[in-house]
């Protein structure tokens, strides 16, 4: 017996990447376990220029599933954290380090829901799609000591420089 389709799921749908929200104007991730250290670190980081440096997008959602497009500049510092939900990545454009291991295009990996991860963008930086397995998620970071932050801070002024005028590794391919 075949089961009966969720009725607040669509059936089918399009969704355009011009009508992607911004992260930041979304509910989809919430922080988990804030704390001063990281309270403190945020502004820290928004007045360092994290936001030079990344742009994440919802391209879709519904019950049980997302869509993320996400660009990291070169060696935007990735804090350690986890998600409680399970996510594919697809890299679309540049590369990464994962661990030991380099990815480009084509090349993926799977992190399950509280594993915790960090990649480092490559010199070009990276494109990703992130398939989740929920609409809404939350981000838990790894990193509970002003001294860990501090590190973090550090990279992202050292690296900010480098991210004025830099184009998306697609453009790149296509130039």
């Amino acid at each position: 017996m075949a089961s009966e389709p969720k009725s607040d799921a669509p059936r089918f749908q399009i969704y355009r990447a011009a009508d992607a929200t911004p992260y930041s104007e979304t509910t989809v991730m919430d922080v988990a376990g804030m704390s001063d250290i990281l309270a403190d670190a945020f502004v820290r980081a928004a007045e360092a220029g994290d936001a030079d440096g990344n742009e994440v997008k919802l391209l879709f959602a519904m019950p049980g599933m997302s869509l993320t497009y996400a660009w990291f500049k070169s060696g935007f510092p990735l804090p350690l954290h986890t998600h409680n939900a399970d996510c594919l990545y697809y890299i679309v454009a540049g590369t990464l380090k994962l661990g030991t291991e380099q990815l480009g295009p084509g090349d993926g990996f799977f992190v399950g829901s509280d594993v915790p991860y960090t990649y480092k963008p490559g010199p070009e930086g990276v494109e990703v799609l992130e398939f989740r397995t929920s609409s809404s998620f939350d981000i838990q970071f790894m990193g509970k000591t002003k001294a860990y932050w501090d590190k973090t801070i550090s990279a992202l002024k050292a690296e900010h420089p480098k991210w004025e005028g830099q184009r998306r590794p697609s453009e790149l391919s296509k130039a």
